[in-house]
């Protein structure tokens, strides 16, 4: 049922007139003009004002929209890829002959003033019969639709798979970039302390014996804190606080900054105590001043080395999972591919205990790399997804070894399982069992398609706390393609 707001015109428009404006229509050009008049004489003129509801989302869908003129956007309010469809002038839309349409998809209104032709269910068949050639533009225009809507579908699908991957990688990423900020900062900050108190250490006119001594002590320092500490907080707090006091005492006005980094140096009093034979209280307090500032800086370096290194093996795996600047057909390594989507997906798996069992000297397969790793995407993904229903996590295992001339690859998880009932369903295209809007229900399906596109297989096997997806690939490349 439409709106009221769509409603007859008040000057009902002469039926050889709106047979001339059905020639408009894109599906209907070419028909004959008496067809387009039988049109014209069994459907039902209807006119709207911008902002006019035509109508409801949920509405039972009971008319094909013919729009001679104007503009429709039919909105749905729960969102999804789809959320705005848009009718212009030309188009056949609405309920038409063999669909399975029972309700409006959303809310439909006008955008500009509107002219249609409405066509009601209960005059198809006559329509069918009187033009036969209807049935073939309306079997095209319901393909269209169809290709049309499933091309939107996996567009969105896979802007979903890429905004998940690039959350993840953004997450993985903000850790080491944030570490090596702090380490740039602090270190920045040493170098400055240390420029402003060189003079002071120039100034110490230390022997060659002091020196040597000072050297020895700093060493045997450094060397100390490569092995194990066996303290407990309490002993760390308390060891830190007897540095302060001796610090104090030698009138160090840093002694709470001295102290802390000496602490964690695993000094003691006695070891403060053997330089103080050698310095006096002034040049004892500006040598351990600079010597807590150069093991500072030290650690703000190996901060910086291991947090770039972080970076670069994101990137390096960025790179192994895209097959960034490789051909399309290359000789691929699976285990690796598998790896670099653990990698890729890593953030979401806090909880998840991964485990890998991969046959030793594995040989590579001729293969499209991106895709295979799309595969492993989605498989590796459902898992984390099944697994994420346990506030405990649980575990994932990847196994890779040879079976005959294949290359056999399970990804396990120990999430709730599969009903039986859906287990010869979950391939299909759109089915999914996520809230609307968490998923289109296409990952597997790409996934069953990139398979078979390697001449391969893809199965599942699933059961309360267990679930194995099985891919099999043939190795050698005349198999494959």
């Amino acid at each position: 049922m439409f709106s009221p707001t769509l409603s007859a015109p008040a000057c009902p428009t002469p039926a050889e007139n709106i047979a001339a404006a059905l020639e408009r229509i894109t599906p209907l050009q070419g028909l004959p003009f008496e067809d387009r008049l039988w049109l014209a004489q069994h459907g039902e003129e209807v006119v709207a004002q911008p902002g006019d509801i035509l109508f409801e989302e949920g509405q039972p869908a009971d008319r094909m929209i013919l729009i001679l003129k104007g503009e429709i956007h039919v909105r749905r309010s729960r969102g999804g890829p789809m959320e705005l469809f848009i009718g212009r002038t030309g188009q056949m839309t609405g309920l038409l002959p063999f669909s399975r349409m029972k309700a409006s998809g959303g809310q439909g209104f006008a955008i500009s003033p509107v002219w249609a032709l409405l066509v009601h269910k209960d005059q198809f068949p006559a329509m069918l019969a009187a033009i036969p050639s209807m049935a073939q533009r309306v079997v095209s225009t319901l393909l269209d639709r169809v290709r049309e809507v499933t091309r939107i579908e996996q567009q969105a699908e896979k802007l979903g798979a890429l905004g998940k991957l690039a959350g993840n990688l953004a997450h993985e990423l903000n850790n080491p970039a944030s570490a090596a900020q702090r380490a740039a900062a602090s270190l920045v900050m040493e170098l400055r302390a240390n420029r402003e108190n060189r003079f002071k250490l120039v100034n110490l006119c230390l022997s060659e014996e002091q020196i040597r001594g000072v050297e020895a002590w700093e060493q045997k320092i450094l060397a100390r804190a490569t092995r194990h500490d066996t303290r407990n907080p309490v002993e760390q707090i308390q060891l830190e606080e007897d540095l302060r006091t001796f610090l104090t005492n030698l009138h160090c006005d840093t002694a709470w900054e001295v102290a802390a980094q000496l602490a964690e140096q695993r000094t003691t009093v006695a070891d403060l105590e053997e330089l103080r034979n050698l310095l006096g209280p002034s040049e004892a307090c500006i040598s351990l001043q600079y010597f807590a500032r150069y093991v500072r800086s030290s650690r703000s370096v190996d901060t910086l080395l291991n947090s770039t290194a972080r970076i670069f093996d994101l990137i390096s795996a960025v790179k192994a999972y895209s097959y960034m600047d490789r051909a399309p057909i290359l000789e691929v390594d699976v285990p690796a591919g598998l790896d670099a989507t653990v990698q890729m997906l890593q953030s979401r798996m806090n909880n998840v205990e991964v485990e890998r069992h991969y046959d030793p000297n594995l040989p590579r397969i001729s293969a499209y790399g991106s895709e295979l790793n799309q595969v492993w995407t989605a498989l590796i993904e459902n898992a984390l997804d099944a697994l994420g229903e346990s506030s405990h996590g649980g575990k994932l295992r990847l196994t890779c070894r040879l079976e005959g001339e294949m290359m056999l690859v399970e990804i396990w998880d120990t999430g709730p399982g599969i009903p039986p009932e859906l287990q010869d369903r979950i391939f299909e295209p759109f089915f999914t069992t996520k809230a609307p809007g968490q998923g289109l229900g296409l990952g597997l399906d790409n996934a069953m398609r990139i398979v078979r596109k390697h001449r391969g297989h893809l199965s599942v096997r699933s059961d309360p706390g267990s679930t194995c997806f099985r891919v099999r690939l043939p190795l050698d490349q005349l198999q494959a393609y």
